[in-house]
Parts: structure tokens; C-alpha cells; sequence
């Protein structure tokens, strides 16, 4: 089938791939390593796999708080990019690293003093919570680093240099996938430490990765790397107007992550199968998505730099390339997510019941995908770069709190209602999505001058 003008800009195509396809292989580099690890965990049974992928669910609610700051940061630092502002990306990189670094801070010590504490609002089995918050006191070195490596990657991202981020996650991760053999089985007089031993797998690869990231990055004088003159060369009136673009974007990350925070709840409540058939999926699922995560931050870097050149005209072409292109790709990826479900018994060592959960959730994924990637693609590739921070927050965030969450609890909570159904709801949310993004994306008005 062949779409009236899509694919006639073989430039665009061209310029966003030499961007996404580091960013993917980076994030596929990444879903990999996880997917092992969660082979590893699984490995010891239900129990640990449900204690780390709630624990692992709390360091995400982390990461989406880091990726609402550097996110609002990187809508300024890809239009400074496209007028070639370095001291502008370097005051944003520094105002940028302070919000980080002080978040990181407050999450090291809320594991450190409540490490259980957490575990227990999403699940009530008391050996989850006590292995789950064994994993997560572990992991409390992690938060740091991942925050100072987090705002390099994304300012580097913007700036159109995204292969050391590859490289190095490669390198980290590596470490981390070996790490995590010795530690959690034991290797020689190295004791065999289960849990607990990939969370210190995990929080020595993100110091390495937070060293080369940001050694790299000054021996090449990269944007990012800044003096702290120039880190802290922000005013009182550069504050307030990243406030402005980038607090919609902060507490979009934050309202959306707990939104799925909310869901690994509903699931650790229903029981512990679902809660470990639900963590499998999203793991599992992350295989193909990194597609459409490259694609949304490749297009980003793109639609902001050409704003940021003033040239609206070739900003607004991309992102009707990107719309039609990204729900086109979806497609494609629904028979290797069918595949995929097909494979857990040989990977996972789980009981028959979660298989048959996963099973039945991959196949709700599946059609749910081409409207998934439509919004993320108008999330984080049109509205974001375009400054558009305020609409995008209403977008990602209305139909999830007032229709898809509300449903999926009163489905388990109230109506006892099989997992699928629950999953069910929880999809619905996409579709409903969709609606809103088209209207959006048809009127031009997500499409604004932040720098200016």
C-alpha cells in the first residue's frame, strides 16, 4: 500500500535514522539486559521475580521523574542546538544537573530509611516485601550516578550526538549482565547472594556508566561539557521560563509514572502471578518498543532543531511524516510480539498460570500497538519539541487517570475480574488517546518558540 507522500523526503528518513538508530539499539541494548535479568531472577522463582520487578518498578518511578526534568530541558537544549547556543545548552545542562542531583538524593534516602516500606504499598505478600526491600537497599547507590549519566544522555541526544550513549550503555550493561551471574548464582568464593545480588550488579554498572559517560564527554568537548561557571550561569529569568515549558513536562513524567506505578498495584494486589505476568510482559514487550523510542527522540532532535532555525515549514512536514509512519511501523511489529509470547516457557521458570496471563496480555499489547505508537510519537517526538509542554501533559495524562485506572481497579478490586479483563482496561486508554493527539496535530498549534 503505498501513502501519498510519505516517503518521497528521503532526507528526513535518512537524518532521523542516523539519530534513532543508536537511540534504539541503546534502549534494545538495554530491554536485552533486563529481559536477562529478569531470566536470572526467575530463575529463583515467582517470589523473586515479583520482589524485583516491583523494586525495579520504584527505580522507574525515579527515571520518569529524571526523564520530566531532562525532557522540559531537552525542548530548550535542541532549538539552542538548531541557533548553535552552546553557553545556552550549558546554563540549561546546569540548571538541569542541579534538579537531578538533588532528586537523586531524595530517593537514596527514602531506600535506604524505607526500603520495605515501598514494597508494601504494592504488594501485601510479606515475603515479597521483605525480598523486594532487601533488592532495593542494595540498589540505593544507583540513584545518584543514574541521575548525573540521565542529563548528559538526553542533552547529548538533542545535539545530535547519541553514539557514546550507545557505546557506553553497551559497555555498562555488559558489565551488569556479568555482574549479575556472579552475584546472584555465586561463581568460585563468591557467595551465591540471589536478590540482593543483582541490585549490586546493577548500582556498580550505573557508576561506570556515569564515569565514561561524563569523562568522555569533556575529553571531546562535547555541548554538555560545561565549566561550573558556565553550569551556573542561569538567571532568575532563564529559571522561570524553564519552569514554564518544563514543569508541565516534570509532572507529566511524574502523574504518568505513578499512574504505572498504580497499575503494577493492581496487579501485586490481585496476586502474586499476575503481578509477575504483568512485569514479564512489560519486559519482554520493551524488545520492540525501543523502536518507537528511537523513533519519537530521533524526530524530536529534528522537528526542535528546525524550529529553533525558524524554519516552521519543514518542522510541521516532519512531523506529518512521523504521525503516518510511526501507527504504519506498529503493524509490522505485531507478529514478533505474537512470536515472542509463544517463547516465554522456555525462558521463564514460572508456573503455567502466569504463562497463560502473559500469554493472554501479549496478544491485548499487540492490538493495542499502532495506537501506542501514534502517541508516543505525538508525546515525545511533535508536542514536547515543539514546546507544546501543557497540552502534551493533558494528553498523556487525562484518559489514563479518569477512564483506564479507575476501570482496571473497579474490574479487581470490586469485580474480581480475570487479569485479562483488568489489562483490558488498562489499554483503553489508547485509543481514546488517539482522538485527542489527531485533533492536536490538525490544528498546528502544538508548534511554539521557547528560546526566543
Amino acid at each position: 500500500m503505498r501513502i501519498p507522500g510519505l516517503f518521497e523526503d528521503k532526507q528526513f528518513y535518512k537524518s532521523l535514522f542516523t539519530i534513532a538508530v543508536p537511540i534504539m539499539l541503546q534502549n534494545l541494548i538495554n530491554a536485552l539486559v533486563n529481559m536477562l535479568d529478569t531470566v536470572m531472577i526467575g530463575r529463583l522463582g515467582t517470589v523473586a521475580i515479583a520482589s524485583v520487578g516491583l523494586g525495579n518498578n520504584f527505580f522507574f518511578l525515579f527515571s520518569m521523574f529524571l526523564f520530566g526534568i531532562c525532557s522540559g530541558a531537552a525542548v530548550f537544549t535542541a532549538q539552542f542546538w538548531g541557533k548553535r547556543d552552546i553557553l545556552g545548552i550549558r546554563k540549561n545542562t546546569g540548571f538541569c544537573l542541579l534538579l537531578s542531583i538533588g532528586l537523586g538524593m531524595i530517593f537514596t534516602g527514602i531506600v535506604i530509611l524505607l526500603p520495605e516500606g515501598i514494597i508494601g504499598i504494592y504488594s501485601r505478600d510479606e515475603l515479597v516485601i521483605k525480598t523486594g526491600g532487601a533488592y532495593l537497599k542494595t540498589l540505593a547507590p544507583a540513584f545518584i550516578p543514574y541521575s548525573v549519566t540521565f542529563v548528559f544522555m538526553l542533552t547529548l541526544r538533542s545535539v545530535e550526538r547519541v553514539r557514546l550513549a550507545m557505546l557506553t550503555t553497551l559497555i555498562a550493561l555488559s558489565l551488569n549482565l556479568t555482574l549479575n551471574y556472579l552475584f546472584i548464582f555465586g561463581f568460585g568464593a563468591l557467595p551465591a547472594m540471589g536478590v540482593t545480588g543483582a541490585a549490586a550488579a546493577t548500582a556498580i554498572s550505573r557508576i561506570v556508566e556515569m564515569l565514561i559517560m561524563v569523562s568522555v564527554s569533556y575529553a571531546r568537548n562535547y555541548a554538555p561539557a560545561g565549566t561550573v561557571r558556565e553550569f551556573l550561569s542561569f538567571n532568575s529569568e532563564f529559571v522561570r521560563r524553564f519552569l514554564r515549558i518544563a514543569f508541565p513536562v516534570i509532572l507529566n513524567e511524574i502523574l504518568w509514572s505513578l499512574g504505572v506505578s498504580t497499575q503494577n498495584i493492581i496487579f501485586a494486589q490481585t496476586h502474586t502471578d499476575a503481578a509477575a505476568a504483568f512485569n514479564i510482559t512489560n519486559t519482554i514487550s520493551q524488545l520492540t518498543w525501543v523502536f518507537f523510542i528511537g523513533l519519537g527522540n530521533g524526530a524530536a532532535t529534528l522537528i526542535g532543531k528546525k524550529i529553533g532555525e525558524r524554519n516552521d515549514q519543514s518542522a510541521r512536514n516532519y512531523a506529518s511524516r512521523l504521525v503516518r509512519f510511526a501507527p504504519l511501523a506498529a503493524l509490522g511489529t505485531i507478529p514478533i510480539l505474537l512470536v515472542l509470547s509463544h517463547i516465554l516457557p522456555y525462558i521463564f521458570k514460572v508456573n503455567d498460570e502466569v504463562l497463560r496471563y502473559t500469554a493472554i496480555m501479549f496478544v491485548i499489547l499487540a492490538c493495542s500497538y499502532p495506537f501506542r505508537a501514534f502517541n508516543m510519537s505525538m508525546v515525545v517526538g511533535i508536542c514536547r519539541a515543539g514546546g507544546d509542554t501543557v497540552f502534551c501533559m493533558m494528553y498523556d495524562l487525562v484518559f489514563m487517570w479518569i477512564a483506564a485506572l479507575p476501570l482496571a481497579a473497579a474490574a479487581g478490586f470490586f469485580f474480581s475480574a480475570p487479569v485479562w479483563v483488568i489489562y483490558i482496561c488498562l489499554s483503553l486508554e489508547e485509543p481514546l488517546k488517539m482522538i485527542l493527539g489527531l485533533k492536536r496535530y490538525i490544528s498546528g498549534k502544538w508548534l511554539h518558540h521557547v528560546t526566543d
